[in-house]
């Protein structure tokens, strides 16, 4: 007979510890694409190393603009020169992707963007430094930008193991977010106090890194029945994207909550109607600050297959947390609801991108990271223009509240005209599985040829030492 244990013996709460332990692990960042894959690892860090300098330059444009000028109007045809460049050369990159390797290209994107940072370098330095080289940079780096994206996408499916995508998109997102909350506050120190060409010479300094690391990348050839880049490529992938009644709900369902709900441009406004000018920073940053919460805490989100209704569902949760923005009256409260919107975004970005990648053929992933890139990009600037529309005639937080609620009503609307993104399941969706067994394949393919070329060389030594 076993004795009774007296109270005091430490094994007594070990149970209760490895289920704290369990639950702390899951609510961890899943890291195994990290470490499976030095591609990725290279990848990773070169766009963590990117996207700082692109802050830099991200505040120092419209900082110089402003300096050299004094017009908000001439600050803010900003956006208006990097839109055209990023709707065309998003598609045209996306063809781009499909048909050449996806290595060069985004090495070669990224080397142009660096002289991009290049010629903003050698413009300021100049004793009176000129107005139209800043928007001609401007557009030239929207395009640019436009045409690696598809390509930065596309690769991340190869790189890295198909049950691994979820926790690749969250990595992704948790540099990006990372860069979002500190990138800027160190480019508005570095752009007022050195001065903003100090501010281009270390965005360059971060293209050459990055351009070096990527260099290192394996090639990624493509497909070989892939098309020529061309007007009849895209409209392929246009045709592919249609007959996806699921992939076509991921792109209407990100687009409704971006325009509707989308409240960046009145933050100055709601910042005033609140009585607290300090918190303008805060609002900026809350996003930020909520996907960089779930990202740091989304192990548990590898284990999700219904990603469609994780979608929706996340969306509907940014446009109550948006209109909880708009209808509360403390400044605290809002901030809280905005992080929440950040992290109900993330959510739902990370399973588009996983529904994305863990269905789409290679050979066409280029070509729909193109319209995802329009997707995601279009819907903000359009609802920049709602929001801030829609409070010159209704009032701000009207148009933050109306625009929140009206979100809701769109993707309940959205998630009813196409249930094909509710059943969605990666466990049985014929397009995951029919991706998942070639990804498979050619993986054992690469493991034998191998494995073949090992056992040769093998032989070869043997031969010569005999």
């Amino acid at each position: 007979m076993t004795p009774n244990r007296p109270p005091h013996d430490p094994a007594l709460p070990a149970a209760p510890a490895r289920r704290i332990r369990r639950l702390l692990a899951q609510l961890s960042v899943d890291l195994s694409p990290w470490r499976s894959s030095r591609d990725f690892r290279l990848l990773w860090s070169a766009g963590a190393i990117t996207a700082f300098g692109s802050f830099l330059t991200l505040v120092a444009v419209p900082l110089q603009l402003k300096q050299l000028t004094g017009s908000s109007f001439e600050v803010g045809l900003i956006g208006a020169v990097e839109l055209v460049p990023l709707i065309v050369c998003g598609l045209w990159g996306g063809a781009l992707a499909d048909a050449m390797d996806r290595r060069r290209l985004v090495l070669n994107s990224e080397i142009a963007q660096g002289l991009c940072a290049a010629a903003l370098l050698g413009n300021g330095l100049l004793p009176h430094p000129a107005v139209w080289p800043l928007y001609l940079v401007a557009a030239l780096s929207s395009a640019f930008g436009a045409i690696q994206r598809p390509s930065l996408d596309a690769i991340t499916p190869q790189i890295v193991e198909h049950d691994q995508l979820t926790a690749a998109a969250s990595l992704v997102s948790l540099r990006w977010n990372a860069g979002a909350i500190a990138g800027p506050a160190l480019a508005g120190v570095i752009a007022t106090t050195a001065g903003v060409s100090a501010a281009y010479a270390i965005d360059l300094a971060t293209f050459v890194v990055s351009a070096l690391l990527m260099y290192r990348l394996r090639p990624v050839p493509p497909a070989a029945e892939a098309q020529r880049p061309s007007v009849r490529a895209i409209v392929d992938g246009l045709r592919y994207a249609r007959s996806r009644p699921d992939l076509l709900g991921t792109y209407a369902v990100d687009m409704a909550a971006m325009l509707f709900a989308m409240p960046t441009a009145v933050f100055p406004f709601l910042a005033d109607r609140l009585h607290a000018d300090w918190s303008l920073g805060l609002m900026y940053a809350s996003f930020a600050v909520g996907s960089l919460l779930v990202t740091l805490t989304s192990r548990w989100a590898s284990r999700v297959m219904r990603h469609g209704r994780m979608v929706v569902w996340a969306a509907a949760g940014w446009g109550a947390a948006i209109a909880g923005a708009g209808l509360s009256t403390d400044v605290w409260l809002v901030l809280l609801c905005l992080v929440a919107a950040g992290g109900a975004d993330m959510v739902s970005g990370l399973f588009r991108s996983t529904l994305w990648n863990g269905t789409i053929p290679d050979e066409l992933r280029g070509r729909l990271a193109g319209v995802e890139l329009l997707s995601y990009s279009v819907g903000p600037q359009l609802g920049q223009v709602r929001a801030g529309g829609m409070a010159a005639v209704v009032g701000v937080r009207a148009s933050i509240w109306a625009g929140g609620l009206a979100c809701v009503v769109a993707v309940g609307a959205l998630a009813a005209a196409l249930p094909a993104l509710m059943r969605y399941d990666a466990r049985t969706d014929p397009h995951a599985q029919a991706l998942r067994t070639r990804r498979e394949a050619a993986a054992a393919q690469a493991a034998d040829t191998g494995a073949a070329d090992a056992g040769a060389a093998d032989a070869q030594a043997a031969l010569a030492a005999g």
